[in-house]
């Protein structure tokens, strides 16, 4: 393992040009679509959530301002709220809200994240790392705010940093990069621009802490997008350990598959 990781700070370090980084919303909470929202014995908040997870933020916006009337120092609504801000692009409400809320609960990590993820959408990235290592002195075990993190040390340049808070997120929660969704109390960033580097990046990123089956997935889709070729896989310190494995070899070293096909049908 100390190999892998050693060679993906060393892939990071050599990237030439930066991956461009993009906001991305990912559902933590796995937010089911229930019944309709118009329901009488729903609660406010239920119906507000319904409406984020049909993607209806406008009125999910409204009806959590109701809830909120209600409960005004719940920091949770406060911070669904600038969610539903968020999801409609509407970064500045979003952060007055998220900052409303860590000021009604200083323990509230998701809302420091939340703002962090702001920020990040900004291009204010030092203020994000800021903010999300703040997020994690509250929510010291949050996979979801270290992957952050790192993105934001990506965009940076910083990637020994990158590499070892995405090590984290990974040691954490092995699925962080793996949830996908559109709604949550926490959001996360993971959108990149170049898409063969990025998947490239998670390939190693697997095998740095010997999840086989991820590590081959990414590496294939890297392959896909038309990043890296066979002989750098091949050569490629991070995936040594997986040599042995036939899936492995099927990408990296073609060739052997092929002889021991041959030597299997001359016997």
């Amino acid at each position: 393992m100390r190999s892998g990781r050693l060679a993906l700070a060393g892939f990071l370090i050599g990237i030439a040009s930066p991956v461009v980084l993009e906001a991305q919303l990912v559902d933590r909470t796995k937010e089911r679509v229930g019944p309709d929202p118009a329901g009488r014995n729903l609660s406010l908040e239920r119906r507000a959530d319904i409406y984020m997870a049909r993607k209806m933020y406008r009125e999910a916006g409204d009806t959590y301002k109701q809830a909120i009337r209600q409960e005004p120092d719940s920091a949770k609504l406060v911070n669904k709220l600038g969610i539903s801000y968020h999801q409609m692009m509407l970064l500045k409400s979003a952060r007055r809200e998220y900052e409303r809320a860590w000021k009604l609960d200083r323990n509230y990590g998701q809302a420091l994240n939340n703002l962090g993820t702001v920020y990040h959408a900004q291009g204010s990235y030092r203020r994000a790392i800021r903010t999300y290592k703040k997020a994690l002195q509250t929510s010291p075990y949050s996979a979801s705010i270290y992957s952050n993190l790192g993105t934001s040390y990506f965009a940076r340049r910083k990637y020994k940093d990158a590499t070892r808070a995405y090590f984290e997120a990974l040691r954490l929660d092995p699925n962080v990069f793996e949830t996908r969704g559109t709604f949550g109390t926490l959001l996360q960033e993971r959108s990149v621009g170049n898409r063969g580097k990025y998947y490239y990046f998670m390939a190693q990123a697997y095998a740095g802490v010997e999840q086989w089956d991820r590590a081959i997935l990414y590496l294939r889709k890297a392959l896909e997008e038309g990043y890296g070729n066979r002989r750098k896989v091949a050569n490629d310190e991070a995936f040594e350990a997986m040599h042995e494995l036939p899936a492995f070899q099927r990408i990296a070293f073609p060739e052997t598959i092929a002889e021991a096909a041959q030597d299997t049908r001359n016997r």
